[in-house]
């Protein structure tokens, strides 16, 4: 009996284990859980049958004085504890890696392969070298000889890396190096070091007669090293698998109408088998569309929305879209004319969509074909009318209204109840939107009143962040002829709106933006406990969105700061803090 195997791991598994958890711990959500139980169990499952042979043939044995005894398949407790604590360190390094990675945006239909041959011909490649290093493990066990460690691994881990390949090839080439080849790298490189020190001591032993002789460096056989290489290979293969799955099952609700919050190792199954040629191309690349206008317009929602989850995480990137499209497709005019025409047409469009006739779905279609502009088009295509109240959008539409009043040199923000009235229109209206989508899309218990409540006071905390908002973009609107500051503001400090165009940085000016940001968190702090009522799922996301804008806000009143290029930047680590703080609360 000897503890040297179990204080490898307390010394070197442990820790990053503690590490790992610590940082992940306030984004880590049921479906996370699920998916590091799932590939552990997968990982002991396979694992063992293959290991308890190497033992029996003696390839790698163990010291008794380097073990505690107790055995599973002539195993030792603590290998078989290594399949665990290897696989669940690297599934949260991936989870950590890709947490904010929307994954339907790499998915490709059969039209969008034709356009990129080079899926299908890496796929080809792939698969062939794949079968060709699987018929040569086969030959090196033929041998039984110094290659046969070599080709136990290969052999064993190939049919699972070519199965994994061919069903989540489009992600496995399509993410991100840091996604994929991050999680991968990492913790092999780690493992090499931690291997390195625990053959040299003693701890596991390999059969040199079994082995090709050659080291990756001293002390550091090649085959361990490839065997690290490959497990760790496998447990992300398999995380990007289950992802490449959930973008299936999340993505395409035409064919999928109903997802479980956990799907079954069968629903998983069925959706890595569905064909491509049956993706809907158009709703891929509308997807594309929406979280690059998210990405680019709005950091601040952008890194929130990472923390939501399937399907309410794609309709709200759509809800975004959507508004964006919509604000643009207005402030973008090129005479004001036109801008009301298009405010005009956007109304036609709302009266399409909530139509009770059966063939809305037709001619909403080839409405917004022929009376919107191609850059426009799919993020009306993909707005999901279906579940969200008409009010809040109507109303939308008419805060735009507004906007159109500047360019006829009117300044039609004349005291704080039209300002209040604006804000709720524009700002106001999508945060009740959001809170519907999270209603639909939850499991919550929360009373028909306790939900109109909820929307009421998320209606007051998106008058809050336009505040925020007018606040920080004061010089930007200056260059539009805009001012949003209130008249009866100005005129208790002797001005005009015209004296803010002049001078949008003057020392009233700024008197008078924290004026508005004190307003701002007055209604903060009113309405931000309706948070804590949310559905759990929800509920933590929709903090990390809220505090996400909100800090630009405290940012805007700390002494000394100034506003740059006309506008207040949060720098990223800062909004990293904010976001993991937010979800710490639960």
């Amino acid at each position: 009996m000897g503890w040297d195997y179990a204080l490898v791991h307390l010394y070197y598994n442990i820790p990053p284990a503690a590490l790992l958890t610590a940082c992940y711990y306030p984004f880590c959500t049921k479906l996370d859980v699920y998916k590091i139980l799932f590939l552990v169990i997968i990982a002991v499952a396979s694992t063992t049958p293959w290991d308890s042979y190497l033992i029996r043939r003696r390839i790698w044995t163990y010291p008794s004085d380097a073990i505690v005894g107790p055995t599973l398949f002539y195993i030792p407790a603590e290998e078989i504890f290594f399949f665990v604590i290897q696989t669940y360190n690297t599934s949260l390094l991936y989870l950590l890696a890709s947490k904010p990675t929307f994954h339907p945006i790499y998915l490709r239909g059969e039209k969008l392969l034709h356009d990129g041959r080079r899926l299908r011909t890496w796929r080809w490649i792939a698969a062939v070298f794949l079968v060709a290093a699987i018929l040569l493990g086969a030959a090196m066990i033929a041998g039984n000889g110094r290659g046969l460690y070599m080709g136990l691994i290969i052999v064993w881990a190939g049919p699972f890396i070519l199965s994994l390949w061919t069903l989540a090839y489009q992600l496995l080439i399509n993410l991100p190096a840091s996604n994929t080849l991050f999680p991968v790298l990492a913790p092999t490189l780690y493992l090499w070091i931690v291997d390195t020190i625990a053959l040299r001591r003693g701890t596991w032993v390999i059969q040199s007669g079994t082995k090709l002789g050659w080291h990756l460096w001293d002390g550091l056989d090649v085959e361990e090293a490839f065997f690290f290489l490959v497990t760790n290979t496998l447990i992300v293969f398999g995380l990007v698998a289950f992802d490449n799955a959930l973008a299936i099952l999340n993505t395409f609700p035409r064919h999928f109408p109903a997802v479980a919050p956990l799907p079954s190792p069968v629903q998983l199954v069925k959706a890595l088998l569905f064909s491509p040629s049956h993706y809907q191309d158009d709703r891929i690349l509308g997807l594309q569309e929406a979280l690059k206008r998210l990405r680019k317009k709005s950091r601040s929602f952008y890194l929130a929305s990472g923390c939501f989850e399937g399907r309410l995480r794609i309709d709200l990137i759509l809800l975004y879209s959507f508004c964006r499209v919509a604000d643009d497709l207005v402030d973008n005019a090129s005479s004001g004319a036109e801008a009301r025409q298009r405010i005009v047409k956007l109304t036609e469009y709302l009266d399409i969509c909530y139509s009770k006739t059966a063939e809305k779905s037709t001619s909403r279609d080839a409405f917004i074909r022929s009376a919107f502009p191609a850059q426009a088009q799919s993020a009306l295509l993909l707005l999901p009318t279906a579940y969200l109240s008409p009010t809040p959008l109507y109303d939308l539409v008419r805060g735009f209204e507004t906007d159109l009043d500047f360019s006829t040199g009117q300044f039609p923000i004349a005291d704080e109840l039209k300002l209040k009235i604006y804000g709720s229109r524009v700002a106001g209206t999508v945060a009740e939107l959001c809170l519907e989508l999270a209603f639909y899309h939850s499991n919550g218990q929360n009373t028909q009143q306790e939900r109109r409540e909820i929307v009421q006071a998320g209606g007051r905390m998106g008058i809050a962040l336009q505040y925020v908002n007018i606040a920080r973009d004061i010089a930007v609107d200056v260059k539009n002829n805009r001012v949003y500051i209130p008249t009866s503001w100005l005129d208790s400090k002797g001005l005009r709106p015209e004296d803010v165009l002049k001078d949008p940085s003057s020392l009233v000016v700024e008197a008078l933006r924290q004026r508005l940001l004190d307003e701002a968190m007055d209604i903060y702090e009113e309405a931000k406990g309706a948070i804590e009522l949310l559905p759990s799922q929800s509920r933590g996301p929709m903090r990390v969105a809220v505090e996400s804008y909100v800090e630009i806000g405290r940012l805007l009143r700390e002494s000394g700061y100034k506003v740059k290029a006309g506008r207040a930047t949060v720098p990223k680590r800062r909004r990293l803090r904010v976001a993991w703080t937010a979800l710490r609360k639960g």
